[in-house]
């Protein structure tokens, strides 16, 4: 597997007419996802752009994914930027990313040019009346390596100030083979997204749905602040897993909606992106006890996941929940003040290394050579590790427990 685009082709082969993506307003087949992809990557081959950033600026929805993956099949990569993102941080990151074009909607294009600048505003439904030449856009694809970046996900980090995390196509790929396999996802996996898609959890959402042939279900927004609606819309849809931020899982479970309203189809619910408390964790696995429950744990700078701890045994309300252990393709390093590996059970800085490691910061070589540096344990070749700048320590029984930053 090259590029992200080679399981949209292979998917759109087998399951054509099937629904890939849904909102609340529209829907995408598989089909449709290609061929509106490919109208958007000719767009960017007709203005000879290669390895170039593009920002998409549009409202999370099908047709963003088909945004994403048209920048991806023209060789480019993407930068998903929020539309209720303030003009401030909006231009630091157009100041960083100096992109030629922005793709957004009719409805966001007049907000689109207050931050342009240089770069050319291209509306997505312009895109739409682009004519394919296979031929052009075949040799763009051709061009592309799995170590070429596939987007740049910008996050404040501790200074407020936006880091763009520069993620490969091999990167992707190497986290969404390991997460198919290690949580069985199929063409009979039905996602119901929560996250925004410029948050690194979405990547599991939309890369698994084209590897796999799911259907994903975009949540409204508005629904997670009703909890007892937001089940009757799992139950509804017949969604049967989830992969969500803690604090949503708190709110339906602190709101008793777990008490009130049946939800047969769930089988699996994985959550990151914040510690998981174990108390709301235990009203879950009560009300849904053969559910299949996930702790995964990781920054943006290695994708989404480094690792993950399947709950396979309880835990008292005031029991810390484990990270685990490493998934594939991450290896783990505990070290100490002084980069060195820390004694059993010491406390230390989680640093990861493997084919799910970002480059690096886009435009910012400083803060990346801070975080991005050479294995301290290894002198014997090239060997990039990160930084995560979270303290762990293994338990007793050999898990990985998340301290702190």
């Amino acid at each position: 597997m090259i590029s992200v685009t080679d399981y949209l082709e292979q998917t759109a082969e087998r399951f054509p007419d099937k629904a890939a993506f849904i909102d609340d307003t529209s829907s995408l087949t598989f089909a449709q996802l290609r061929y509106e992809a490919r109208l958007c990557a000719m767009g960017l081959v007709h203005r000879h752009l290669f390895q170039r950033p593009v920002v998409v600026f549009m409202g999370k929805s099908p047709r963003c994914v088909a945004a994403f993956l048209g920048v991806a099949y023209s060789g480019n990569f993407y930068a998903p930027i929020d539309t209720k993102m303030p003009i401030a941080r909006l231009q630091r990151i157009m100041e960083t990313l100096s992109p030629a074009v922005i793709i957004t909607e009719e409805d966001h294009a007049v907000a689109a040019r207050l931050f342009a600048g240089t770069a050319e505003v291209i509306t997505y439904e312009s895109l739409l009346h682009t004519e394919i030449d296979n031929v052009a856009l075949d040799a763009a694809t051709a061009r592309i390596t799995d170590a070429d970046l596939l987007y740049v996900l910008f996050t404040s980090g501790s200074t407020g100030i936006p880091k763009g995390v520069t993620v490969p196509h091999r990167g992707v790929i190497a986290y969404i083979e390991w997460a198919s396999n290690e949580f069985s996802i199929d063409d009979q996996t039905v996602f119901g997204n929560q996250t925004p898609f410029y948050f690194s959890m979405s990547v599991m959402d939309i890369f698994q749905t084209i590897r796999n042939g799911c259907t994903t279900y975009l949540i409204p927004h508005n629904l997670f602040s009703f909890p007892m609606r937001l089940l009757e819309y799992l139950a509804e849809k017949e969604i049967n897993t989830i992969y969500w931020v803690p604090s949503a899982l708190c709110l339906v479970a602190n709101l008793k909606a777990l008490e009130n309203v049946d939800v047969p189809c769930l089988k699996k619910i994985l959550f990151a992106g914040e510690v998981m408390p174990t108390k709301q964790l235990n009203m879950w696995r009560k009300t849904f006890p053969d559910v299949f429950y996930a702790n995964l744990y990781g920054p943006t700078e290695v994708t989404d996941i480094c690792a993950y701890f399947p709950v396979a045994r309880d835990f008292r309300d005031v029991e810390q929940l484990p990270i685990g252990g490493p998934c594939r393709n991450a290896g783990l390093l505990i070290l100490d003040e002084q980069d060195r590996a820390v004694e059993e059970g010491e406390a230390g800085e989680l640093c990861v290394y493997g084919s799910i490691l970002a480059y690096g910061y886009y435009n910012n070589p400083e803060r990346a050579a801070a975080a991005f540096i050479q294995n301290p344990l290894n002198k014997s070749y090239p060997q990039t590790i990160y930084r995560t700048g979270d303290l762990v320590r293994l338990n007793d029984r050999g898990e990985l427990v998340y301290l702190g930053r």
